[in-house]
C-alpha cells in the first residue's frame, strides 16, 4: 500500500541583524526586536500561504532594514517564478521593499 504524503514548502524568514550599528543609536535593540517579530510573522503568513503548495521544498528570505530603516527581502534559495511573485505581492502589501544586493559580512542572522 503507498501513501500520498502531502508536500509543502518549509518557509525560513530570518533576521538580518546589523554587526554594526550606528554609535548613539539608542534604539537598536528594539528595532531588532521588531525586526525579528517581522520575520517570525512573516514566516506564519507565508507557511500558511504555502501550506498546499509543492512547486519547491524550501523558501529562505532575508529580512533587514536599509539605511533609512525601511523594512526589505530577498529570497536567497532558487524558487519558482510563482513562489517569487507570491512573496512578491504578500511582502510589498506589507510594505516591505524588495533587497536589491546583498552583502552578508555585515550582518548576523537572529535565531
Amino acid at each position: 500500500m503507498q501513501y500520498n504524503r502531502l508536500l509543502m514548502i518549509d518557509v525560513t524568514v530570518l533576521p538580518m541583524i546589523d554587526v554594526m550599528p550606528k554609535p548613539g543609536t539608542p534604539l537598536v535593540k528594539v528595532m531588532n526586536d521588531r525586526l525579528a517579530v517581522m520575520a517570525e510573522e512573516l514566516q506564519n503568513s507565508l507557511q500558511k500561504e504555502f501550506s498546499h503548495e509543492n512547486a519547491c521544498e524550501d523558501l529562505v528570505i532575508y529580512m533587514s532594514y536599509n539605511s533609512k530603516y525601511a523594512v526589505r527581502w530577498k529570497i536567497v534559495n532558487d524558487v519558482p517564478s510563482s513562489i517569487q511573485n507570491n512573496v512578491a505581492k504578500c511582502c510589498g502589501n506589507l510594505g516591505y521593499i524588495q533587497w536589491k544586493e546583498l552583502d552578508l559580512y555585515s550582518y548576523k542572522v537572529k535565531r
